[in-house]
């Protein structure tokens, strides 16, 4: 397919900015079927903006914890995850004493 350039605007900023026949033939490569709606320097901005607000995760939901009784010490703490109920669970003191490692121990013991 043969591509020319093309003269569209900035949905940003109202300016005339070019889409040239190399950038139409990427999209094409790519799948993409919308053309694009910002110029460069609109797109470029947009992008530092969302890098600088946090990659777009300033808006989720808290997470939800879940209860748990640490499998070392028996203290009740709180777990981004809901235990499955087949492998320990720890509190995080218990989990970093154990170098964040939850193996169990028929794994990590060597037979000779």
């Amino acid at each position: 397919m043969e591509f020319t350039d093309r003269e569209l605007t900035c949905v940003e900023c109202n300016e005339s900015f070019t889409f040239s026949a190399e950038d139409q033939s990427y999209h094409a490569e790519k799948g993409y079927e919308n053309d694009p709606k910002r110029c460069r320097t609109c797109r470029a901005l947009r992008r530092s903006n969302r890098n600088s607000s946090g990659g777009g995760f300033g808006n989720r939901r808290p997470r939800e914890m879940h209860t748990i009784e640490c499998a070392d010490c028996n203290k009740e703490s709180t777990v981004p995850f809901r235990p499955r109920g087949d492998r320990p669970v720890y509190c995080s003191e218990c989990y970093e004493s154990r170098g964040g490692k939850t193996a169990s121990p028929e794994l990590t013991e060597t037979s000779e």
